[in-house]
Protein backbone atom coordinates (compact mmCIF):
# COMPACT_ATOMS: atom_id res chain seq x y z
CA UNK A 1 0.00 0.00 0.00
CA UNK A 2 0.93 3.36 -0.99
CA UNK A 3 1.03 6.76 1.05
CA UNK A 4 -1.06 9.44 -0.61
CA UNK A 5 0.78 12.77 -1.25
CA UNK A 6 -0.60 16.05 0.13
CA UNK A 7 -3.55 17.07 -2.23
CA UNK A 8 -3.21 20.68 -4.63
CA UNK A 9 -6.91 22.29 -3.39
CA UNK A 10 -9.44 22.18 -6.03
CA UNK A 11 -7.51 19.28 -8.54
CA UNK A 12 -9.15 15.99 -8.41
CA UNK A 13 -6.67 13.77 -6.81
CA UNK A 14 -8.55 10.63 -6.61
CA UNK A 15 -10.64 8.63 -8.97
CA UNK A 16 -12.27 6.46 -5.89
CA UNK A 17 -11.73 7.06 -1.77
CA UNK A 18 -13.65 4.70 0.27
CA UNK A 19 -13.98 5.70 4.06
CA UNK A 20 -13.74 3.01 5.99
CA UNK A 21 -11.54 -0.03 5.56
CA UNK A 22 -13.76 -3.20 7.67
CA UNK A 23 -15.34 -5.74 5.91
CA UNK A 24 -17.32 -3.56 3.37
CA UNK A 25 -14.88 -0.98 2.43
CA UNK A 26 -11.74 -3.68 2.35
CA UNK A 27 -14.38 -6.02 -0.07
CA UNK A 28 -14.75 -3.32 -1.89
CA UNK A 29 -10.89 -2.41 -2.09
CA UNK A 30 -10.15 -5.72 -3.26
CA UNK A 31 -13.29 -6.10 -5.69
CA UNK A 32 -11.93 -2.71 -7.34
CA UNK A 33 -8.33 -4.62 -8.07
CA UNK A 34 -9.14 -5.52 -11.60
CA UNK A 35 -10.67 -1.94 -12.65
CA UNK A 36 -7.62 -0.32 -11.11
CA UNK A 37 -5.34 -2.29 -12.92
CA UNK A 38 -7.16 -1.88 -16.00
CA UNK A 39 -8.16 1.85 -16.11
CA UNK A 40 -5.54 3.04 -13.83
CA UNK A 41 -7.64 4.14 -11.51
CA UNK A 42 -6.78 6.30 -8.65
CA UNK A 43 -8.38 4.76 -5.21
CA UNK A 44 -7.74 5.56 -1.54
CA UNK A 45 -9.04 3.73 1.53
CA UNK A 46 -9.38 6.07 5.09
CA UNK A 47 -9.52 4.05 7.88
CA UNK A 48 -9.75 5.35 11.84
CA UNK A 49 -8.28 2.20 13.49
CA UNK A 50 -5.06 0.33 12.63
CA UNK A 51 -5.68 -2.35 10.11
CA UNK A 52 -4.81 -6.03 10.93
CA UNK A 53 -2.03 -6.11 8.49
CA UNK A 54 -0.15 -3.55 10.38
CA UNK A 55 -0.23 -5.56 13.33
CA UNK A 56 3.37 -7.01 14.72
CA UNK A 57 1.17 -10.36 15.43
CA UNK A 58 2.55 -12.88 12.72
CA UNK A 59 0.34 -16.15 14.01
CA UNK A 60 -3.41 -16.33 14.11
CA UNK A 61 -4.29 -17.07 17.36
CA UNK A 62 -8.45 -17.44 17.66
CA UNK A 63 -9.99 -15.97 20.46
CA UNK A 64 -12.97 -17.79 22.15
CA UNK A 65 -14.86 -14.53 22.39
CA UNK A 66 -13.97 -13.45 18.97
CA UNK A 67 -17.28 -12.05 16.93
CA UNK A 68 -18.32 -14.17 14.23
CA UNK A 69 -20.78 -13.76 10.98
CA UNK A 70 -22.56 -15.84 9.21
CA UNK A 71 -21.46 -16.22 5.33
CA UNK A 72 -23.96 -17.47 2.36
CA UNK A 73 -22.84 -19.58 -0.05
CA UNK A 74 -23.32 -17.11 -2.11
CA UNK A 75 -20.83 -14.54 -0.60
CA UNK A 76 -18.26 -17.58 -0.34
CA UNK A 77 -18.63 -17.61 -4.48
CA UNK A 78 -18.12 -13.74 -4.67
CA UNK A 79 -15.27 -13.76 -2.09
CA UNK A 80 -14.03 -16.46 -4.31
CA UNK A 81 -14.24 -14.13 -7.20
CA UNK A 82 -12.02 -11.64 -5.03
CA UNK A 83 -9.22 -14.11 -4.88
CA UNK A 84 -9.35 -14.36 -0.73
CA UNK A 85 -12.06 -17.44 -0.31
CA UNK A 86 -9.17 -19.71 -0.28
CA UNK A 87 -6.85 -18.24 2.66
CA UNK A 88 -10.68 -16.89 4.14
CA UNK A 89 -12.11 -20.81 4.74
CA UNK A 90 -9.14 -21.64 6.65
CA UNK A 91 -10.59 -20.32 9.79
CA UNK A 92 -14.44 -21.11 8.46
CA UNK A 93 -16.91 -23.55 9.81
CA UNK A 94 -19.27 -25.18 7.47
CA UNK A 95 -23.07 -25.02 8.05
CA UNK A 96 -24.00 -28.35 6.69
CA UNK A 97 -28.04 -27.69 8.29
CA UNK A 98 -30.03 -24.98 9.30
CA UNK A 99 -33.22 -25.93 11.73
CA UNK A 100 -35.59 -23.96 12.39
CA UNK A 101 -38.43 -24.01 14.99
CA UNK A 102 -40.71 -22.57 17.77
CA UNK A 103 -39.75 -22.80 21.03
CA UNK A 104 -42.79 -25.10 22.37
CA UNK A 105 -44.44 -25.81 19.18
CA UNK A 106 -44.09 -29.07 17.02
CA UNK A 107 -44.07 -27.33 13.56
CA UNK A 108 -39.80 -26.93 12.18
CA UNK A 109 -38.07 -26.61 8.66
CA UNK A 110 -35.18 -28.10 8.42
CA UNK A 111 -32.79 -27.14 5.05
CA UNK A 112 -29.82 -29.11 3.94
CA UNK A 113 -27.04 -28.82 2.09
CA UNK A 114 -27.17 -32.19 0.65
CA UNK A 115 -30.44 -31.39 -0.45
CA UNK A 116 -29.94 -28.45 -2.30
CA UNK A 117 -26.86 -29.81 -3.76
CA UNK A 118 -23.98 -27.63 -2.46
CA UNK A 119 -21.20 -28.21 -0.23
CA UNK A 120 -22.89 -25.64 2.80
CA UNK A 121 -25.22 -23.83 3.16
CA UNK A 122 -22.92 -21.20 4.70
CA UNK A 123 -20.29 -20.36 6.25
CA UNK A 124 -19.35 -19.23 10.67
CA UNK A 125 -16.22 -17.22 10.08
CA UNK A 126 -14.34 -14.85 13.02
CA UNK A 127 -14.54 -11.38 11.85
CA UNK A 128 -10.84 -10.37 12.45
CA UNK A 129 -9.91 -13.64 10.74
CA UNK A 130 -11.88 -12.63 7.32
CA UNK A 131 -9.94 -8.58 7.92
CA UNK A 132 -6.91 -9.93 8.36
CA UNK A 133 -7.42 -12.01 4.95
CA UNK A 134 -8.65 -8.92 3.65
CA UNK A 135 -6.06 -6.67 4.24
CA UNK A 136 -3.56 -8.89 3.10
CA UNK A 137 -5.45 -9.10 -0.04
CA UNK A 138 -5.33 -5.15 -0.21
CA UNK A 139 -1.44 -4.30 1.40
CA UNK A 140 -0.83 -6.34 -2.71
CA UNK A 141 -2.97 -3.75 -4.20
CA UNK A 142 -1.69 -0.18 -5.45
CA UNK A 143 -3.79 1.34 -2.93
CA UNK A 144 -3.00 4.82 -1.04
CA UNK A 145 -3.54 4.31 2.73
CA UNK A 146 -4.46 6.91 5.28
CA UNK A 147 -4.59 5.00 8.60
CA UNK A 148 -5.21 5.84 11.17
CA UNK A 149 -6.86 8.60 9.95
CA UNK A 150 -11.00 10.06 9.89
CA UNK A 151 -12.97 12.22 7.47
CA UNK A 152 -13.18 15.64 9.67
CA UNK A 153 -14.81 17.35 6.85
CA UNK A 154 -17.00 16.23 3.29
CA UNK A 155 -17.57 18.31 1.32
CA UNK A 156 -19.46 18.32 -2.03
CA UNK A 157 -17.57 20.57 -5.29
CA UNK A 158 -18.21 20.40 -8.95
CA UNK A 159 -16.23 17.23 -9.60
CA UNK A 160 -16.77 15.51 -6.56
CA UNK A 161 -16.03 15.72 -2.94
CA UNK A 162 -13.21 17.39 -0.88
CA UNK A 163 -12.67 15.58 2.20
CA UNK A 164 -10.08 16.85 5.11
CA UNK A 165 -8.45 14.54 6.83
CA UNK A 166 -7.14 14.03 10.39
CA UNK A 167 -3.65 13.48 9.06
CA UNK A 168 -3.65 17.22 7.58
CA UNK A 169 -4.12 15.59 4.12
CA UNK A 170 -6.69 17.51 1.58
CA UNK A 171 -8.20 15.03 -1.04
CA UNK A 172 -10.31 15.15 -3.82
CA UNK A 173 -12.38 12.29 -5.11
CA UNK A 174 -14.54 12.03 -8.06
CA UNK A 175 -16.33 9.09 -6.41
CA UNK A 176 -16.42 8.80 -2.27
CA UNK A 177 -18.13 5.94 -0.84
CA UNK A 178 -19.27 5.71 2.24
CA UNK A 179 -18.83 2.43 4.40
CA UNK A 180 -18.02 3.36 7.91
CA UNK A 181 -20.51 1.76 9.46
CA UNK A 182 -22.49 5.23 9.52
CA UNK A 183 -21.28 6.01 13.02
CA UNK A 184 -18.78 9.28 11.66
CA UNK A 185 -21.77 11.19 10.84
CA UNK A 186 -20.48 12.07 7.84
CA UNK A 187 -24.18 10.90 5.97
CA UNK A 188 -25.14 14.03 9.16
CA UNK A 189 -23.21 16.44 7.61
CA UNK A 190 -24.36 16.03 4.50
CA UNK A 191 -28.06 16.10 5.62
CA UNK A 192 -28.06 12.72 4.50
CA UNK A 193 -31.10 11.15 6.26
CA UNK A 194 -32.08 7.69 7.86
CA UNK A 195 -35.42 6.01 7.96
CA UNK A 196 -35.11 4.51 11.48
CA UNK A 197 -37.46 2.44 12.84
CA UNK A 198 -36.67 0.41 16.37
CA UNK A 199 -37.55 -2.97 17.06
CA UNK A 200 -37.29 -2.61 20.88
CA UNK A 201 -35.12 -5.10 21.24
CA UNK A 202 -32.26 -5.97 22.62
CA UNK A 203 -29.29 -8.55 21.02
CA UNK A 204 -27.37 -10.62 23.20
CA UNK A 205 -24.12 -12.36 21.37
CA UNK A 206 -22.06 -14.60 22.93
CA UNK A 207 -19.72 -17.67 22.26
CA UNK A 208 -21.12 -20.58 24.22
CA UNK A 209 -19.29 -24.40 24.62
CA UNK A 210 -21.68 -27.28 24.13
CA UNK A 211 -21.29 -31.10 25.22
CA UNK A 212 -21.79 -32.72 21.94
CA UNK A 213 -20.71 -32.13 18.28
CA UNK A 214 -22.74 -29.54 16.92
CA UNK A 215 -22.53 -31.55 13.02
CA UNK A 216 -22.48 -28.02 11.24
CA UNK A 217 -26.11 -27.33 12.30
CA UNK A 218 -27.23 -24.07 12.58
CA UNK A 219 -30.30 -23.51 14.75
CA UNK A 220 -32.76 -20.93 14.18
CA UNK A 221 -35.57 -20.59 17.61
CA UNK A 222 -38.37 -18.17 17.53
CA UNK A 223 -39.42 -17.48 21.64
CA UNK A 224 -41.87 -15.28 23.44
CA UNK A 225 -38.94 -13.04 24.25
CA UNK A 226 -37.69 -13.09 20.24
CA UNK A 227 -35.47 -15.08 17.94
CA UNK A 228 -32.21 -16.77 19.60
CA UNK A 229 -29.72 -18.84 17.19
CA UNK A 230 -26.86 -20.32 17.37
CA UNK A 231 -24.44 -21.19 14.54
CA UNK A 232 -21.54 -23.88 14.62
CA UNK A 233 -18.01 -22.83 15.67
CA UNK A 234 -14.60 -24.55 15.29
CA UNK A 235 -14.77 -27.16 18.26
CA UNK A 236 -17.70 -27.62 20.66
CA UNK A 237 -18.83 -24.25 20.27
CA UNK A 238 -21.42 -22.17 19.06
CA UNK A 239 -22.18 -18.26 18.60
CA UNK A 240 -25.15 -17.26 20.20
CA UNK A 241 -27.38 -14.86 19.00
CA UNK A 242 -30.38 -14.08 21.69
CA UNK A 243 -32.79 -11.41 21.30
CA UNK A 244 -34.56 -9.71 24.76
CA UNK A 245 -37.22 -6.64 24.45
CA UNK A 246 -35.07 -4.17 25.50
CA UNK A 247 -34.38 -3.43 29.42
CA UNK A 248 -34.95 -7.04 29.93
CA UNK A 249 -30.70 -8.33 28.93
CA UNK A 250 -29.43 -6.03 31.61
CA UNK A 251 -29.99 -8.54 34.38
CA UNK A 252 -28.88 -11.39 31.96
CA UNK A 253 -25.94 -9.84 31.11
CA UNK A 254 -24.53 -9.56 34.65
CA UNK A 255 -25.54 -13.05 35.45
CA UNK A 256 -22.72 -15.45 36.94
CA UNK A 257 -21.93 -17.96 34.28
CA UNK A 258 -23.88 -21.15 36.19
CA UNK A 259 -27.16 -19.14 36.10
CA UNK A 260 -26.88 -17.79 32.95
CA UNK A 261 -26.01 -21.43 31.44
CA UNK A 262 -29.07 -22.34 33.37
CA UNK A 263 -31.41 -20.20 31.91
CA UNK A 264 -30.23 -20.65 28.54
CA UNK A 265 -30.72 -24.23 28.72
CA UNK A 266 -34.60 -23.66 29.76
CA UNK A 267 -34.80 -20.89 26.99
CA UNK A 268 -33.45 -23.03 24.22
CA UNK A 269 -33.61 -26.88 25.19
CA UNK A 270 -31.04 -29.45 24.45
CA UNK A 271 -31.16 -30.38 21.02
CA UNK A 272 -27.32 -29.28 21.18
CA UNK A 273 -26.93 -31.16 24.23
CA UNK A 274 -25.52 -29.37 27.92
CA UNK A 275 -24.35 -25.71 27.81
CA UNK A 276 -21.20 -25.90 28.96
CA UNK A 277 -19.38 -22.15 29.08
CA UNK A 278 -20.16 -18.69 27.94
CA UNK A 279 -17.83 -16.01 26.80
CA UNK A 280 -17.97 -12.56 27.10
CA UNK A 281 -21.35 -11.14 26.35
CA UNK A 282 -22.48 -8.34 24.47
CA UNK A 283 -25.50 -6.07 23.64
CA UNK A 284 -26.47 -4.63 20.38
CA UNK A 285 -29.84 -2.35 20.14
CA UNK A 286 -31.77 -4.05 17.52
CA UNK A 287 -33.68 -1.34 14.61
CA UNK A 288 -34.37 -1.25 10.64
CA UNK A 289 -32.43 1.35 9.50
CA UNK A 290 -32.41 2.51 5.67
CA UNK A 291 -30.57 5.32 4.05
CA UNK A 292 -32.70 8.10 2.22
CA UNK A 293 -29.96 8.80 -0.34
CA UNK A 294 -28.11 6.15 -0.70
CA UNK A 295 -26.22 7.61 -3.65
CA UNK A 296 -25.92 11.38 -4.69
CA UNK A 297 -23.49 12.94 -7.30
CA UNK A 298 -20.05 11.66 -6.58
CA UNK A 299 -21.07 9.98 -3.53
CA UNK A 300 -22.43 6.09 -2.93
CA UNK A 301 -23.16 4.44 0.58
CA UNK A 302 -22.93 1.09 1.21
CA UNK A 303 -22.97 -1.53 4.05
CA UNK A 304 -24.45 -0.66 7.41
CA UNK A 305 -24.26 3.31 6.35
CA UNK A 306 -27.02 2.07 4.30
CA UNK A 307 -29.01 -0.22 6.03
CA UNK A 308 -28.77 -2.24 9.23
CA UNK A 309 -31.18 -4.81 9.60
CA UNK A 310 -32.47 -7.73 12.38
CA UNK A 311 -30.15 -10.42 12.73
CA UNK A 312 -32.85 -13.08 12.48
CA UNK A 313 -31.78 -14.51 9.11
CA UNK A 314 -27.80 -13.44 9.50
CA UNK A 315 -28.15 -11.61 6.13
CA UNK A 316 -26.87 -7.98 6.83
CA UNK A 317 -23.27 -8.58 5.68
CA UNK A 318 -24.33 -10.73 2.66
CA UNK A 319 -26.69 -7.95 1.55
CA UNK A 320 -23.81 -5.65 1.92
CA UNK A 321 -21.29 -7.97 -0.45
CA UNK A 322 -23.96 -7.97 -2.75
CA UNK A 323 -23.96 -4.33 -3.03
CA UNK A 324 -20.29 -3.75 -3.34
CA UNK A 325 -20.37 -6.34 -6.60
CA UNK A 326 -23.04 -4.62 -7.97
CA UNK A 327 -21.65 -1.42 -7.43
CA UNK A 328 -17.92 -2.48 -9.04
CA UNK A 329 -20.23 -3.82 -12.11
CA UNK A 330 -21.65 -0.88 -12.72
CA UNK A 331 -18.85 1.61 -12.53
CA UNK A 332 -17.06 -0.72 -14.98
CA UNK A 333 -20.40 -0.51 -17.26
CA UNK A 334 -19.97 3.61 -16.51
CA UNK A 335 -16.29 3.43 -17.48
CA UNK A 336 -17.30 1.59 -20.72
CA UNK A 337 -19.94 3.97 -21.70
CA UNK A 338 -17.62 7.28 -20.99
CA UNK A 339 -19.44 8.56 -18.07
CA UNK A 340 -16.94 10.02 -14.95
CA UNK A 341 -16.55 8.28 -12.00
CA UNK A 342 -19.47 9.38 -9.84
CA UNK A 343 -21.86 10.45 -12.61
CA UNK A 344 -25.35 10.50 -11.14
CA UNK A 345 -26.87 8.07 -13.73
CA UNK A 346 -24.11 5.08 -13.36
CA UNK A 347 -25.18 5.69 -9.66
CA UNK A 348 -28.71 5.49 -10.06
CA UNK A 349 -28.00 2.16 -11.75
CA UNK A 350 -26.69 1.00 -9.39
CA UNK A 351 -29.19 2.05 -6.92
CA UNK A 352 -32.00 0.54 -8.71
CA UNK A 353 -30.42 -2.90 -9.03
CA UNK A 354 -29.46 -2.83 -5.26
CA UNK A 355 -33.11 -1.49 -4.29
CA UNK A 356 -34.80 -4.48 -5.43
CA UNK A 357 -32.62 -6.80 -3.42
CA UNK A 358 -32.63 -4.28 -0.23
CA UNK A 359 -36.13 -4.20 -0.24
CA UNK A 360 -36.55 -8.30 -0.81
CA UNK A 361 -34.04 -9.11 2.25
CA UNK A 362 -35.92 -5.96 4.49
CA UNK A 363 -39.45 -7.88 3.41
CA UNK A 364 -38.06 -11.52 4.17
CA UNK A 365 -36.66 -10.26 7.25
CA UNK A 366 -38.56 -7.94 8.68
CA UNK A 367 -41.48 -10.25 8.12
CA UNK A 368 -40.30 -12.72 10.30
CA UNK A 369 -39.40 -10.83 12.83
CA UNK A 370 -43.00 -9.33 13.35
CA UNK A 371 -44.47 -12.63 12.29
CA UNK A 372 -43.27 -14.25 15.45
CA UNK A 373 -43.57 -11.52 17.36
CA UNK A 374 -47.49 -11.60 16.99
CA UNK A 375 -49.15 -13.60 20.08
CA UNK A 376 -52.91 -13.50 18.71
CA UNK A 377 -54.63 -16.69 19.84
CA UNK A 378 -54.52 -18.72 17.05
CA UNK A 379 -51.48 -17.63 15.33
CA UNK A 380 -49.08 -19.97 16.96
CA UNK A 381 -50.59 -22.60 15.83
CA UNK A 382 -50.85 -21.07 12.34
CA UNK A 383 -47.31 -20.73 12.66
CA UNK A 384 -46.40 -24.10 13.51
CA UNK A 385 -48.63 -25.56 10.62
CA UNK A 386 -46.63 -23.40 8.47
CA UNK A 387 -43.29 -24.70 9.29
CA UNK A 388 -44.32 -28.15 9.14
CA UNK A 389 -46.06 -27.01 5.69
CA UNK A 390 -43.00 -25.60 4.41
CA UNK A 391 -40.94 -28.60 5.74
CA UNK A 392 -43.11 -30.66 3.51
CA UNK A 393 -42.94 -28.59 0.39
CA UNK A 394 -39.54 -29.42 -0.68
CA UNK A 395 -39.66 -26.66 -4.06
CA UNK A 396 -40.87 -23.89 -1.93
CA UNK A 397 -38.44 -24.18 1.09
CA UNK A 398 -35.22 -24.71 -1.85
CA UNK A 399 -36.65 -21.74 -3.49
CA UNK A 400 -36.43 -19.96 -0.06
CA UNK A 401 -32.82 -21.42 0.93
CA UNK A 402 -31.26 -20.40 -2.62
CA UNK A 403 -32.63 -16.87 -1.99
CA UNK A 404 -31.24 -16.59 1.75
CA UNK A 405 -28.18 -18.31 0.63
CA UNK A 406 -27.25 -15.00 -1.74
CA UNK A 407 -27.36 -18.20 -5.02
CA UNK A 408 -30.73 -16.11 -6.29
CA UNK A 409 -32.45 -12.37 -5.63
Amino acid sequence: MQQSNQAVKGALTHDIVIVGGGLVGASLGCALAPLIERHGWRVAIIESAPMAVQSQQTTWQPSFDARASAIAEGSAQRFQQLGVWEAMRGEATPIKRIHISERGRLGATRLSADELGVAALGHVIPNAWMGRVLHQRLAQLPLEWHCPAKVEQLTPVANGHDLQLSDGSQLTAGLTVLADGGRSGLKEQLGIGSRHESYQQTALIAHVGVSQPHLGVAYERFTSQGPMALLPLPGQAMELIWTHPSGSETARMALPEREFLLQLQRAFGDRVGRFTRVGTRHAYPLSLVTAEEPVRPGLAVLGNAAHALHPVAGQGFNLALRGVMDLVEALEQGEQAKRPLGDMSTLQAFEKQRSRDRANVIRFSDGLVRLFGLSFPLLPHARAAGLIGLNLVGPLRRGLARRAMGLER
